[in-house]
């Protein structure tokens, strides 16, 4: 059975390949014509972000009272978002990469599933601090829009959600359960006409709420355990811009600090809220607009987005596919033995 769930995967990454293969010879062909010392520096930025995400799940982790090798945590967090990708599920099927992993160790899935929580809420809070000096700038150079501000409203309103639930199991897993198990009536109410059949458990829902809050209680009481993650959350922002102010120097672009900062704050912004996993097909183009909004020659403007997304999309991709395998025939020889 794992062996034909990962030839599932294995099959949805060639198709995303085969469909975006125009748009991967393009990058290659782009990446060829810039400074190669420029652009292996952003290969190296690229690697050091994934190790930040990796330490930061490993302080969240510890916080939690789990416990986890810094490698293992780097595999899960590349598989994780190589599943995300390729079979998109609103997060899900990126989580269930750590909580299957966390059945193998013994660990609790609910705590797991919370470290998850966790640190997408802290991405989110760092990025709004990067995202508000971006609009700063936006306004000055009369350059902001209302799909920018939409975008912005979608993310602040998702971030609201995810701290009032962690706030709700920190001080009552009672009140946690309710909160989960009236979404759980909701979508069992929208999944009704098609599945014919209660979609999600409110039993399980209190159940969850129970075993997270156990973890959250803890973190409670150590709440200093949450500062190292959310500088970490605010450091691989400035990676990944790093790596876009490479990729001006690798093609010789001429640029300002504003235009870095506002630049990738729309990008990252619709790479969140985008309708396509990791905003494939959107932040290509929302990222080249943005970028002439400011300046940059619309050729350069599309050379530096192919670029920048080469770096920070696929090759965090095709790394992924490589963990993912990894684990999974790990879990395959040990179910063998």
């Amino acid at each position: 059975m794992r062996q034909l769930i990962f030839a599932a995967v294995l099959l949805l990454c060639i198709l995303l390949i085969i469909g975006k293969l125009a748009e991967v010879q393009a990058i290659l062909e782009t990446l060829q014509r810039g400074d190669w010392r420029f652009i292996m520096l952003a290969f190296g930025m690229e690697a050091l972000w994934l190790v930040n995400i990796a330490v930061s799940y490993r302080a969240i982790f510890q916080a939690l009272g789990l416990d986890e090798k810094l490698e293992k945590l780097m595999l899960m967090v590349a598989a994780a978002n190589f599943v995300n990708v390729i079979a998109p599920s609103v997060g899900m099927g990126g989580m269930a990469v750590f909580i299957n992993e966390a059945r193998e160790r013994g660990y609790s899935p609910a705590r797991v599933t919370v470290a998850g929580v966790l640190s997408i809420l802290f991405d989110y809070l760092g990025f709004l601090c990067i995202l508000t000096l971006g609009l700063v700038v936006l306004i000055r150079r009369n350059s902001l829009n209302s799909a920018e501000l939409v975008a912005t409203g979608i993310l602040v309103a998702i971030a609201a959600v995810l701290a009032t639930l962690l706030y709700l199991g920190m001080h009552s897993a009672r009140a946690l359960g309710n909160a989960l198990a009236w979404m759980g009536r909701q979508v069992n109410r929208i999944m009704l006409p098609l599945t014919h059949r209660q979609y999600l458990s409110e039993r399980r829902a209190h159940e969850f709420a129970h075993d997270a809050a156990e973890g959250l209680h803890d973190l409670r009481q150590n709440p200093r355990n949450l500062f190292i993650p959310a500088l970490l959350a605010l450091n691989s922002k400035m990676l990944l811009i790093s790596i876009l102010f490479l990729m001006f120097l690798a093609f010789k672009v001429p640029f300002s600090i504003g235009t870095l900062v506002a630049g990738f704050s729309i990008g990252y912004l619709f790479y969140i809220v985008s309708p396509t996993p990791s905003g494939i097909g959107v932040v290509e183009g929302v990222l080249t607009l943005a970028l002439t909004s400011l300046y940059v020659p619309l050729n350069d403007a599309a050379v530096i987005t192919l670029a920048y997304r080469g770096i920070t999309f696929w090759t965090p991709l095709l790394f992924g596919l490589l963990s993912f395998r990894y684990l999974s025939h790990g879990r395959v020889v040990k179910s063998t033995v």
